[in-house]
């Protein structure tokens, strides 16, 4: 019910206020599991895609979204909720693992995941190498993956800012990528790394953006 509520309530209005423009939703998979690997500008991007997209798109979520009390509390719960969010632990042990785990579970109830590989917001605009988590959770999964840039975001929701403003932004769906060649390869650190830097090239093709650090060996996460 509360998912409903976000497609036929939250993204007309989201629409109305920022007047997104959204190309590529024929490129999201209409049935099976899929991955959403997208360039991160603003905290506000885990809205924007799942409003963007034709299919629901599960996020996580730092755990601590969900525990609030009050009203504020099931506010907020029930906004993520019908977003697609999951709670997740960040700071316990094994928590990236755990994390990717959890992702693993939704795709392979045929549901779509969606995932940062830079793992962290862009503080200057620029596109940073990318963790190679999302090529693990690829071919372990072996579903396709939707490259995905935003632009605009940022200007809504600046890193540091506590409320959204208008502003316009984009959503650019890409072509889903497969690594057929790598199939059962999920162990191999080379294989995924070649795959990463697959994703992150689609990735940097649609957003524009330069690269900052993509000389430099990333650890899984």
């Amino acid at each position: 019910m509360f998912y409903l509520v976000a497609r036929f309530v939250l993204r007309p209005l989201f629409w109305l206020v920022f007047r997104p423009r959204v190309r590529g939703r024929g490129n999201v998979p209409a049935e099976g599991a899929f991955i959403i690997a997208s360039n991160h500008l603003s905290f506000i991007d885990s809205m924007v895609i799942p409003l963007s997209a034709p299919r629901r798109v599960h996020y996580l979520a730092k755990a601590e979204y969900f525990t609030g009390s009050g009203v504020g509390g099931w506010l907020t719960r029930t906004l993520f909720g019908a977003l697609g969010a999951m709670p997740v632990e960040r700071e316990t042990h094994r928590a990236a693992q755990a994390a990717l785990d959890t992702a693993l579970g939704v795709l392979r109830q045929g549901e779509g995941f969606g995932i940062y590989p830079e793992g962290t917001r862009s503080r200057d605009g620029r596109l940073a190498r990318g963790k190679t988590g999302v090529a693990w959770l690829a071919l372990t999964a072996g579903c396709p993956v939707v490259p995905v840039a935003v632009t605009g975001t940022d200007r809504i929701q600046p890193v540091g800012s506590r409320w959204p403003r208008p502003h316009r932004f984009s959503v650019v769906f890409g072509e889903p990528l497969t690594f057929p060649e790598h199939a059962g390869r999920a162990g191999n650190g080379r294989a995924r790394r070649e795959v990463t830097d697959r994703i992150m090239e689609a990735i940097a093709d649609l957003s524009g953006q330069e690269k900052a650090g993509w000389g430099v060996p990333r650890e899984v996460g």
